[in-house]
């Protein structure tokens, strides 16, 4: 069940902005926090067929109320008495204000500066103040400080408990409700009408994580991250396992650290870990089992919970050798090695970039590496045995292909930038920084008449090999044709 959020200033517009609500949410929330005027409170919750939870926050609770405490609680009080479905009242409040008819009692605890540790003491003293369901909110900017809240709604208990996390693991909490049987799930109308930073829009819940999709049989597909990258891989594959009729789902991870991480998992049955580029070599040491390639680079983007531990696999690696490759099959058809004698310069300094010199070099090519970090760029071709070039003495270099693995590079005519003079129409173009995205040096190649290998259909290549890993079959081709505003 999903409960939207409404905080308005004015009488006049909260009743449109329930109604607003009304139409795509199963319950609506109505702060009376920001009302410049005492509300009708009964007028304003009348004529609605969901739910309605009124709630009045202290700014200590993540509220915006600025009257005095006994003018909050007589507002709860004129509240109560126009019997809303639900009131919430924090525990010192709820001490104060009596049941009063049919309305239930949500019985809140807030903690804005830290996660708690430990809720059963605190349970135990809000089921005392007759709650009828307990709420707990708090930080949550990583699964660790998300745990305590999934251990209160996962444990069964005799007081249904909503948990509401603020922070990027917010969402992950979210999902994991639903699986886990709480009550409802907050999300915010639209854009620029959320109760807090970060928090998901009904339609994205849907859209991109596909909330109204869970049960307690489905099954997590962990993905680290939480930015435009992840969110693209999230809304493909779930949209992909709905076509397919499967019961995955993915969920977003924020990760910073290992501790308790597989135990985490484990807990949560997550079989699968799914990692942008850029986290490729931070993720990595919670692998058991390195395949060849990610053990030689120190870079790896899919982790499989195998019976004998988490092995992980280099998958951006294959899908962007593959499409470079195919690129040069077109021009020269039955050539065994195309790459053999090429000369290619590879750009950048992170996992992912050891993982394309690494391959190239094992295919044939003749490999050169630079960077606008030079001891970084010298340590990665010490290590495979290429070529290394100065950042400043670039431009003396000639190639046949250029590979773009660095998502901080920046074209321009500065010491560290890229100037797009270097390309000519001679090169071979590939950049696979920002997967999924376009980036401008792959803009900049093709206006010079580069041969610039499609961003896209690396993307697609790389996405396959992880879901048919994964769920042992492909996605289909029209899934990567849709795609929401939310990921755009």
């Amino acid at each position: 069940m999903i409960c939207i959020s409404v905080t308005p200033e004015s009488r006049n517009f909260a009743k449109v902005d329930i109604l607003n609500a009304a139409a795509q949410s199963d319950m609506v929330e109505l702060c009376l926090d920001r009302l410049i005027k005492t509300p009708d409170i009964g007028d304003l919750i009348s004529g609605f067929d969901v739910p309605i939870l009124v709630s009045c926050r202290r700014p200590e609770e993540g509220g915006q109320f600025k009257g005095t405490e006994t003018e909050r609680i007589n507002l709860l009080r004129q509240a109560i008495i126009a019997e809303p479905a639900y009131i919430e009242l924090d525990l010192e409040t709820a001490k104060q204000v009596p049941r009063f008819g049919k309305t239930k009692r949500v019985i809140s605890y807030t903690s804005l500066k830290r996660p708690l540790n430990e809720v059963d003491d605190i349970f135990d003293e809000m089921a005392d103040a007759k709650a009828d369901i307990i709420k707990f909110t708090w930080p949550t900017p990583t699964l660790q400080t998300a745990w305590p809240l999934l251990a209160a709604i996962s444990q069964k208990r005799e007081i249904p408990v909503v948990g509401l996390g603020l922070g990027p693991a917010g969402i992950t909490f979210s999902l994991l409700g639903v699986k886990y049987g709480s009550p409802w799930t907050y999300a915010a109308l639209e854009k620029g009408m959320e109760a807090f930073d970060g928090q998901p829009t009904v339609s994205e819940l849907d859209e991109v994580f596909g909330f109204q999709k869970i049960s307690s049989k489905t099954k997590f597909i962990g993905v680290a991250g939480l930015g435009v990258a992840e969110r693209r891989t999230i809304e493909v594959f779930n949209k992909a396992s709905e076509k397919l009729g499967l019961d995955y789902i993915c969920l977003p991870l924020v990760i910073n650290d290992f501790k308790q991480i597989h135990k985490m998992l484990g807990i949560l049955k997550i079989r699968s870990l799914v990692v942008s580029p850029r986290m490729g070599e931070f993720i990595l040491p919670l692998a058991e089992h390195l395949e060849e390639s990610s053990e030689k680079t120190g870079y790896g983007d899919l982790q499989l919970n195998q019976p004998d531990g988490w092995h992980a696999y280099d998958t951006v690696r294959r899908s962007a050798v593959k499409s470079l490759e195919a690129s040069f099959e077109k021009k020269t058809p039955g050539a065994k090695n195309v790459f053999q004698r090429k000369n290619i310069l590879v750009v950048g300094k992170s996992g992912l970039t050891k993982a394309i010199v690494y391959s190239l070099s094992q295919q044939g090519g003749v490999v050169s590496v630079t960077s606008d970090n030079d001891k970084a760029a010298q340590g990665i071709a010490r290590t495979f045995d290429v070529r290394y070039v100065p950042f400043a003495n670039l431009y003396d270099t000639l190639t046949d292909i250029v590979v773009q693995t660095d998502p901080e590079l920046v074209l321009g005519s500065g010491k560290t930038q890229l100037n797009a003079a270097y390309l000519r129409e001679s090169m071979t173009v590939m950049d696979v920084s920002q997967l999924p995205e376009e980036t401008e040096l792959m803009r900049e190649a093709e206006s010079r008449g580069c041969e610039v290998v499609c961003v896209d259909e690396i993307y697609r290549k790389q996405l396959n090999q992880i879901f048919k890993a994964i769920t042992g079959v492909e996605i289909p081709g029209e899934v990567f044709e849709s795609r929401s505003d939310y990921t755009r």
